[in-house]
């Protein structure tokens, strides 16, 4: 069988860039689509296919999977990798941007896997894995609209398991914790420009504080751990729906379910004092 023509979105860096590396050194095609296209001239000189693309754009999303579908006639695997986390309290947040935070996080994934889609159904096979996080399982506070995409993503790809499951086309989705990228630096200045001077500055200082100790060297596990999870999904048969990892992912999601909402309001409370 010819080598597997994979897709990942967001691959200029952390969790994206990690696994591409990862799935050339295994000898799949890799495009590697990003729109800091500069930054992936790595990848480039490992054998990658980079695109240029913003996620939130559809003519640069259409274009992109045009281009793969010219070059190799099938996309066997879309890693929906691209995303941002959109941070400061509802009330202080304008709703253009939380806007922007669900055309990044869940309609611009949504548009390209539609693309791809009718390429994997006429294939009979195909896997769109997709970066979630915890955070689609749990809430903290100033977090309310990247939360509200993660858990908005669980939710769709729950059902699109179920409509593309006779086709042969698998759904994972990936659950991160703490992992080694640019998590703190994103979302700490928006959060701080946000909300850092208004009544929830001291919330916001405080979430700082815990986003910046969770993720600095150190403290979070490496992108790499992901990379293999999604090289195992790719491979296996039968991958499983969801696969969580990195500090704490697991019990969170496991206090989530077990705790009433209270209990569990006051225990990620305690953590930003």
């Amino acid at each position: 069988m010819s080598k597997k023509v994979i897709l990942i979105t967001g691959a200029s860096s952390g969790i994206g860039k990690e696994t591409a590396r990862r799935l050339l050194s295994e000898g799949y095609i890799v495009y590697a689509a990003a729109r800091r296209v500069e930054h992936m001239q790595e990848l480039k000189e490992l054998g990658a296919i980079t695109v240029k693309m913003d996620i939130s754009q559809e003519n640069d999303i259409k274009a992109c999977v045009d281009t793969i579908i010219k070059e190799q006639g099938r996309i066997d695997v879309l890693f929906n990798n691209a995303g941002y986390a959109l941070y400061g309290s509802v009330e202080e947040v304008s709703l253009s941007d939380a806007r922007y935070q669900f055309e990044v996080n869940l309609f611009g994934l949504s548009y390209i896997t539609q693309l791809i889609l009718p390429h994997m159904r006429k294939q009979g096979s195909g896997k769109i894995i997709s970066t979630s996080s915890v955070a689609g399982k749990i809430h903290a506070p100033l977090g309310a609209w990247y939360h509200a995409s993660k858990h908005a993503l669980e939710g769709w790809s729950d059902c699109l398991r179920l409509e593309v499951k006779k086709f042969g086309i698998e759904v994972v989705l990936i659950e991160p914790g703490s992992i080694e990228t640019e998590f703190a630096q994103v979302s700490g200045a928006p959060m701080l420009k946000n909300s850092g001077n208004g009544p929830y500055r001291e919330l916001a200082k405080a979430v700082a504080k815990v986003h910046h100790n969770s993720y600095k060297p150190g403290a979070a596990l490496s992108p790499s751990v992901v990379a293999e999870k999604v090289l195992q999904a790719i491979k296996a048969q039968k991958p499983k729906t969801r696969i969580a990892l990195g500090k704490m992912a697991k019990p969170a999601i496991i206090m989530s379910r077990v705790l009433s909402d209270r209990a569990m309001d006051s225990m990620v409370m305690s953590m930003m004092k």
